[in-house]
Order: C-alpha cells, then structure tokens, then sequence
C-alpha cells in the first residue's frame, strides 16, 4: 500500500512538474510571436521610400534595390520561417520534449536578433544617405552666392588684382567647374561621391577668398608701398653719405639695390596669383627696413657720441697715465723706506700693462678715424670699452694709493701703540711699588720682563728698513698680548693680597676659639710672607667658611 501512494505521489509530481515547464515554453513562445510582429509591423518599408525622394539612380539605385531585397527577405523569408520553428517549438512542448523546444526557441532568438541589426544597419546606412545629401544641398547653398560674389568682385575691382586677375579667372572657373561636377554627381544618384566634391570645393574657396581679401594689400605694397620706401632709403643713405657718415661700411646700398630685383622677381610671382611667398617676404623686407633705419640712426648717434667723448678718453687716460707714474716713482721711494710683497708689485706691473694698453687702444681709436674702413658704430663701442676700462683702472689705482697711505697710517698707528704700551709697562710697575704688599710674586716679574721685551721687539721691527709691515703688527699684537696679561695677572695679585688680608682679620676673632683654625691661620700668614698670595686665600678663605659659611661673599662685598 505504501508503495502505491508514494508512486501515485510520484507520478503526479511529474505531471506537475511537466506542467509548469510547459507552461514556461508556451510564455517564450508567445514573447517571441509577439516580437515577430513588432518587426513586422514596423515602418521600414516606409522608411526606404523616402529613398524615392532622391534622385533614384547609380549609387543610390544600387543602394536601394540592396536595402528592399533584404528587407524583402526579412519579410518573406526570414520571419515565416520562424513562424513555422514557433509551431514546432509548442509541438515540442505539447510532447514533453522540453529540451527539444528550448534548443528551437534558442535559434528563433538569435535569428530575431540577428533581423534586428540587421533592420539597423540597413536604417543607419538609409539615414547616412539622408543626412549626406541634406549636408551637401545645404552647403552647396551656401558655397553657390560667394561665388557669385567672387565673380562679382573679379569684374568690378579687377584692376586691384594686376596682371593676377587672369589667374584668379582661371581658378574661379575651375571651382565652377567642380560644382558642375557636383551637380551631376548628384542628377546621377551618387551622392557620396557628391560629398567629397563638396569636401573638396570648400576649402578651396576659403583658401582662394582669403587669397583674394590679402591681395589688393600686398599688390599695392609691392607695386607702390615699398618700392618708395626702398627709393627713399636709398636717397637717406646717399645723404648720410655725403655728409660724411661711413654708411659705405655697413655694405647698404648693395642690400637696398638687392630689394628692387626682389620687389621684380615678387611682381613676378603675384602674377601667377601665389600670395602666400610674397606676404613672408614683404614681412621680411619690412623688418629688415626698420631694422637698416636703426642702424643709421646708430651711425649717426655713434659719430656724434665719438666726437663729444673721444676727447675726455684722451685727457683721462693722460690723467690715468700721469696718476700711475706719480704712484710708480712713489713707490720707488717708499720701497727703502717699507718692504712691498711680492703681490703688491704684481698689481703694479698688471697696472702699468693695462694703462699702456688703454694709450695704445687710444691711438688705434684715433687711426681709426683717419681711415675709414671702420663704422663710426664699431668705433663707439671700441670707445665705450676705453672708458669701462679707465674706470676699472682708476678703481685699482686708487686702492692702490689707499694701500700705500695705509702703510704709513699703520707706521705712525704702530709708533703710538708702542708708546702707549711703554706707558702701561711703567703705570704697572708703579702700581707694583705702590701696592703696599710684603712682595711682588716672581712670576709677575717674569710677565712684566716678558712685556719690556716684546717692546722692544717691535722698536726693533719699526727700526727694520725696509719696514715690514706685516712683521711690525704681528710684534705690535704679541706686545699687547703681553701687557694685557700682564696687567691682568698684576690687578689679580693684589686683589688677593688685599682680600687674604681683610681675611685673616676677620677670622682672627675664632682664633681663642678654635684651635684648628688658629693653626691654618698661621699657614696661611706664612703663605702671605712668601708672596703665595692664591694659596693664602684660598688656605684662609676655606677655614674660615667651615666656621662661618658666606662669610667670604660678606667681606668682598664690603
């Protein structure tokens, strides 16, 4: 019994089961029906008509007749076909054979999809076809009235364009001659071989209106503008000429005369109707003209300039010249007097160079004035580079005489320290004598001995001839450190003395007291009769600030 329930369970959830799947394959084959006559309900048959609008011949012909024969097929073929694989996909459903009817419905979906570019493509290219000829009409237009325009302005200002205007002639007949081209093309049907005809014929236009708009300029300035240019510079440096400027030297004349034959060989190339090279070599000639009148105002600037400067040059490097022997035969002098490094008479010998170079550019300033293979432009910057070199000359001479007075300002300086040091060599022994203390430690009479000698040393340095400078300062610094130290030393020695002193008193009121310091005391006043006035401090100074702390700061503050 159990057995036949489960298999009468068994049976009815297959037939279930069996079922809904072919109710899955009914709704497929439905969407699918219905996606059948969505294409064929769609207007692309209407769509290609409007082909017929069009010239219906050639390209467009073939084009058409290719569009409806795939169209046709779509419609006639294609789609029964998948009529009759929906029938077979529901049999299939209807036998349980659900693999069968999916692999079917599978086929009709790829078909379906492949139909739908297909439609596209055949769409896209009927659009394309469209939209070119709609592009073209309407730029041919447009193109059509600048030509009538072009034709216009050609008869009625031809005399702007020269011996050009049969050349502009020929190219605006050979633009009417593509737009006849076009216009077949498009009577013919072949509308995208009409685009590149008008892809074609644009840019030539707007190259050869922009070409007509420059010409009358540029034929004007090559006809007229510059040749009274080139005319009237040629007159201003013929001028200049007999006025004396050396106009001849900047080769001139044979560049101007060169642009005449140029201007020629431009009238020349106009006459072809070829703007372009001529435009850069009008710009060219136009800079180079502002450029030669610059160069003339220069000459002219340069000659007035050497005229006005060329005799202060003169008297300066005179000036120079005296100045530097005057400091030469100084030297000479001074030389038994001090002793010069080595260094110092090389920048005297690099002077003396310099200036006998400043006299001779001088004078080849001057030949080149006689002469006249040199422009006054070249000369002036000859003179402007004499001048720079005087004031650098004069620069050096002048640290150089700076120099020598300082050597003697150093002597006299080096004679006052001396005596000055001699005056605090006997200031301290005076306050040695007057100190008042049992004796002067040995040591500070070494110092002050140490002192007197490097006195002495820089006498001796200053009594030196030649006199060394560099020797006389190093004595003067040894010297000075000596006394400072001296002085320093001396100044510490009594203020210990007097301080163990005022010490010693005033610990001398423990001295019943305390024993101990009764005995460091009498050491530290044998200390003070020996001159060891540190150690007595310091001895005197220890005791009694372990009896009395900060009693050391108390007494030197009193």
């Amino acid at each position: 019994m159990p057995y036949i329930i489960g298999t009468a369970l068994l049976i009815i959830t297959i037939i279930i089961v069996g079922l809904i799947l072919r109710k899955k394959i009914y709704d497929d084959v439905d969407k699918k029906e219905m996606w059948k006559m969505d294409i064929m309900n769609r207007d692309t048959a209407a769509q290609l008509s409007r082909v017929k609008n069009l010239n219906l011949m050639g390209e467009t012909q073939q084009k058409f007749n290719t569009w409806k024969d795939r169209w046709d097929r779509i419609v006639t073929k294609v789609l029964p076909e998948v009529e009759e694989y929906l029938f077979d996909a529901e049999d299939a459903a209807d036998r349980y054979r659900f693999s069968s009817a999916k692999k079917i419905l599978s086929e009709i979906d790829q078909t379906l999809h492949n139909v739908e570019i297909e439609i596209e493509e055949i769409l896209a290219e009927l659009h394309q076809l469209l939209e070119t000829e709609e592009k073209n009409r309407e730029e041919m237009e447009q193109l059509l009235p600048e030509v009538k325009d072009i034709q216009k302005r050609l008869i009625q200002n031809g005399y702007q364009y020269g011996h050009a205007l049969p050349a502009f002639e020929a190219t605006i007949k050979e633009i009417e001659s593509e737009i006849t081209a076009y216009n077949e093309q498009v009577e013919s049907g072949n509308y995208m071989e009409a685009q590149q005809s008008v892809e074609k014929i644009k840019p030539e236009l707007d190259e050869f209106l922009t070409k007509l708009d420059e010409f009358p300029k540029i034929y004007k300035t090559v006809k007229d503008t510059l040749p009274a240019q080139i005319k009237e510079l040629a007159q201003g440096i013929q001028k200049m000429k007999e006025e004396g400027y050396r106009v001849e030297q900047l080769g001139l004349e044979k560049e101007v005369k060169g642009y005449e034959q140029r201007l020629e060989d431009c009238m020349n190339t106009l006459k072809s109707g070829d703007n372009a090279e001529v435009k850069v070599i009008i710009e060219e000639m136009e800079e180079r003209i502002k450029e030669i009148y610059e160069d003339l105002e220069k000459e002219a600037l340069a000659r007035n300039y050497i005229e006005t400067k060329l005799p202060s040059h003169e008297k300066q490097v005179e000036e120079n010249l005296a100045s530097f022997e005057e400091t030469k035969r100084e030297v000479e002098m001074l030389k038994s007097t001090y002793y010069f490094e080595d260094s110092d008479m090389e920048k005297l010998m690099t002077m003396e160079k310099e200036i006998n170079q400043l006299k001779k550019s001088h004078e080849e300033i001057e030949q080149e004035l006689e002469g006249e293979s040199i422009s006054y432009s070249e000369i002036r910057g000859n003179l402007e580079a004499g001048f720079e070199k005087l004031t650098t000359l004069e620069e050096k001479q002048t640290a150089f005489k700076e120099f020598i007075l300082k050597l003697r300002q150093d002597e006299l300086k080096a004679k006052e320290d001396l005596e000055k040091m001699k005056r605090q060599v006997n200031d301290i022994h005076r306050k040695l004598v007057k100190s008042n203390v049992p004796g002067i430690p040995t040591f500070i009479w070494t110092l002050l001995e140490t002192a007197v000698d490097k006195n002495t040393k820089v006498l001796k340095a200053l009594d030196n001839k030649p006199l060394d400078i560099t020797v006389v300062r190093h004595a003067l610094e040894e010297a000075n450190d000596a006394i400072e130290n001296t002085m320093e030393q001396t100044d510490k020695m009594i203020e210990q003395a007097y301080l163990t002193e005022r010490v010693i008193q005033y610990a001398n009121r423990y001295r019943s007291q305390v024993p101990e310091l009764a005995e460091r005391l009498k050491e530290s006043e044998r200390l003070f009769r020996a001159y060891e006035y540190e150690l007595a401090l310091e001895n005197a100074a220890t005791a009694l600030e372990e009896i009395e702390p900060g009693a050391l700061r108390s007494i030197e503050a009193k």
